[in-house]
C-alpha cells in the first residue's frame, strides 16, 4: 500500500492550483455573454421595430422570456445575415449605404457566442433602455423630417383572402398649387394592407383629348421597400399641374411569413411627401425611372435558371444615387456593375446575391461615394432567376415561368434614381472627391 505524504511544498501547490482555479472561473465570468450586457441593446436597437405587438415580425422578441426560445433560430438567421433583412452583398462594391439595415460582424459575433454559451439571461433588473418606437401607422421618416408636409391617399379597394391578381388604376388631384423640390418620399399601405400590396406606384400623368396618359415616376413602393431620400443639393419636382396616378397591385391572401390570409377590407395605400421649402433651388434635377432588362427572353423552364441583362448609357455625365431591382417569387439575386469604354473597365457597384421578393429595398448610396459617371459609361445591370426546388420562395418548380404582371409571373426591371449634371458640375464634384480623399489619407498617416 502506498501512502501519499503531504508536505508543505504540497499544500503550496494546491493553494495555487485552487487559486488558478478561481481565477480562471472569474476570467469566464467576466468572458461570459448576457442578453443585458450585450444582446438586449442589439436586438433592442435592430430587432423590434418589426417583432413587437401588433408588428409585421412572427413573434415578439421586446424581452428576454419573449427572446430566449427563438435563440437557436436568431443565431442561424443572423449568423447567415438572413436577419435583420437587407439583402446586399458584404465586401464588394459600394458599401455606404443610406438606411443601411445590416448588422456589424461584431455584432453578429456577440449574438453567435450568446447561443452558443447557453443564452445567459444576465442581470435582468440591469437593462438597456428599452427602445423609443414609432407608431406602427407613423412614417419611417418621422423622426429624421417630422410629419410629411403631404399625404396622397388612394381610393379604397377590398382584397379578398384568396384568388387572383388584382390590379387598380385611378387619378387623383396633386394637392399642390406650385412645383416644389422633394426631401423625402414614402408610400405606405394603412395596417392589414402591408402584406396584400404588392407594389402601389405612383405616377405624374397628363391625359390629353382622346384619352391617351403620358406619365412618369413619383415613385415606387414594392413589397417592404422603407422609402427614398434625394440627396442633398438635388431637385426632384413635385408638379404641381400634373395629376398623380395610382398603380397598384394586390395580391389576394398576401405574400410572406406574416400574410394575412384573411379579407382586408377598405384597403388604402398612403403616399407621403416631404418637401424643400419654396426658395429651394438646384441645378441638379434627378428624376426615377424604370430600367429594363431583357424581358422578351425571360422565359424560364421547369427546374431551371435563367439571367437577364440590360445595358444604359447617357449623352451627359450623370451621379447613380439608388438602386433598386425588381422581380417576383423566382428571382434571387440581382447587381450593377458600369463599363466604360474609354478604358474597357468593369467596375462593380452593388451586388444582392440573397434577394427575396418579400423586402424590395432602394438601396441608397452616399452622396460622397454614390457612382459618377462620365457621357458614355454604361450600366449592365444583371438578374438572375430560380425555377428549382432550392428556391425557397418558389410556388410550384415544375412551372414554365415568363415575363407577367402577375406575382407567379416575372418581371426584370430595376428602379434607378439618377442626378443629371452638366459638365461643369460633373468635374467639380469630382474634384471635391479628389481633395476628400487626400484630405482622409493625410488623417490616416
Amino acid at each position: 500500500m502506498i501512502r501519499r505524504i503531504w508536505t508543505p511544498k504540497t499544500k503550496i501547490g494546491l493553494a495555487a492550483l485552487t487559486c488558478l482555479a478561481i481565477q480562471s472561473q472569474a476570467t469566464a465570468q467576466d468572458d461570459a455573454v448576457t442578453y443585458s450586457e450585450d444582446v438586449a441593446a442589439i436586438i433592442n436597437e435592430n430587432c423590434v421595430v418589426c417583432h413587437r405587438e401588433g408588428g409585421i415580425g412572427p413573434m415578439q422578441l421586446t424581452n428576454y422570456d419573449q427572446v430566449r426560445p427563438w435563440a437557436p433560430l436568431i443565431q442561424l438567421k443572423v449568423a447567415n445575415r438572413e436577419m435583420p433583412p437587407y439583402a446586399y452583398d458584404h465586401g464588394l462594391g459600394l458599401q455606404d449605404l443610406q438606411g443601411d439595415w445590416r448588422l456589424a460582424q461584431e455584432d453578429i459575433d456577440t449574438v453567435v457566442a450568446w447561443v452558443n454559451q447557453g443564452s445567459l439571461p444576465g442581470d435582468l433588473d440591469e437593462m438597456p433602455p428599452a427602445p423609443e418606437l414609432r407608431d406602427l401607422d407613423d412614417w419611417n421618416f418621422s423622426d429624421q423630417f417630422g410629419q410629411p408636409d403631404l399625404v396622397l391617399a388612394s381610393n379604397a379597394i377590398d382584397v379578398p383572402a384568396n384568388g387572383n391578381d388584382l390590379w387598380d388604376k385611378h387619378f387623383i388631384a396633386s394637392g399642390l398649387d406650385e412645383n416644389r423640390c422633394i426631401k423625402a418620399m414614402q408610400v405606405k399601405p394603412r395596417g392589414d394592407a402591408k402584406t396584400v400590396v404588392h407594389h402601389a406606384n405612383t405616377y405624374f400623368s397628363e391625359v390629353d383629348d382622346n384619352g391617351q396618359v403620358t406619365r412618369s415616376p413619383v415613385t415606387e413602393y414594392a413589397m417592404g421597400k422603407w422609402g427614398e431620400i434625394m440627396p442633398e443639393g438635388v431637385c426632384r419636382t413635385f408638379h404641381a399641374d400634373m395629376l398623380i396616378q395610382w398603380d397598384i397591385h394586390l395580391y389576394p391572401g398576401g405574400v410572406g411569413g406574416a400574410a394575412p390570409g384573411t379579407m382586408i377590407e377598405n384597403n388604402v395605400v398612403e403616399l407621403g411627401v416631404w418637401l424643400h421649402d419654396e426658395n429651394f433651388d438646384s441645378e441638379i434635377t434627378q428624376d426615377l425611372s424604370t430600367y429594363q432588362l431583357d424581358q422578351g427572353n425571360l422565359f424560364i423552364p421547369p427546374h431551371g435558371t435563367a439571367l437577364t441583362q440590360g445595358f444604359h448609357s447617357f449623352d451627359h455625365p450623370v451621379r447613380i444615387d439608388s438602386f433598386q431591382p425588381h422581380g417576383h417569387l423566382r428571382m434571387n439575386a440581382a447587381s450593377l456593375e458600369i463599363f466604360y469604354p474609354e478604358t474597357g473597365r468593369t467596375e462593380v457597384i452593388s451586388m444582392i446575391s440573397n434577394w427575396s421578393a418579400t423586402w424590395h429595398h432602394s438601396h441608397l448610396y452616399e452622396p460622397d461615394v454614390a457612382p459618377l459617371l462620365p457621357a458614355g459609361a454604361v450600366l449592365v445591370i444583371k438578374q438572375w432567376y430560380d425555377n428549382t426546388e432550392n428556391n425557397p420562395n418558389n410556388p410550384d418548380p415544375r412551372q414554365w415561368v415568363g415575363w407577367g404582371q402577375r406575382t407567379a409571373d416575372e418581371m426584370s426591371h430595376a428602379w434607378i434614381a439618377v442626378s443629371h449634371l452638366d459638365e461643369e458640375t460633373y468635374q467639380e464634384l469630382l474634384a471635391e472627391r479628389s481633395q476628400n480623399e487626400a484630405a482622409q489619407t493625410a488623417a490616416d498617416d
